[in-house]
């Protein structure tokens, strides 16, 4: 399991619109974070939950935000109707398409995903996994 995952953004604000209107269709709220001389930030996490985290910084180093090409990060929805809205509200804030939602039959029996990027151009997956909640199926994303 992970600890918590961080993408680089160049606007904070922005990034905030644009997280807020795809994460809390799939049930993260927004934690407030106040750096202690780090970088500014905001995370999201489950209700009910401290870990995992997902974060947008500014990055440290003072340095242009940029993409890994062959980097995403994918968040798991509760059914596809969760994927289609968080798609669509993420769109409405500056996502750009990479694969509108719809069924990944490669991928397993009952996959459902959407891909776009932030305004920032990092990549997101937003998968409903059907069946396979407990994790016994293992594909690639």
């Amino acid at each position: 399991m992970f600890s918590h995952v961080t993408v680089g953004v160049s606007d904070l604000e922005r990034a905030t619109r644009f997280y807020d209107a795809l994460l809390i269709p799939l049930g993260l709220k927004r934690r407030t974070v106040t750096p202690d001389g780090g970088p500014p930030s905001v995370c999201w996490i489950g209700q009910g939950s401290s870990l995992p985290r997902f974060y947008a910084y500014v990055p440290f180093d003072g340095e242009p935000a940029s993409t890994g090409n062959g980097s995403m990060v994918a968040f798991l929805a509760q059914s596809a109707e969760a994927v289609s809205e968080a798609y669509l509200a993420g769109m409405a804030e500056g996502g750009r398409d990479e694969g509108e939602p719809g069924p990944r039959p490669r991928y397993g029996d009952g996959y459902f995903g959407a891909y776009l990027r932030d305004p920032d151009g990092n990549k997101i997956h937003v998968v409903y996994r059907g069946d396979v909640a407990d994790g016994s199926q293992v594909t690639p994303s």
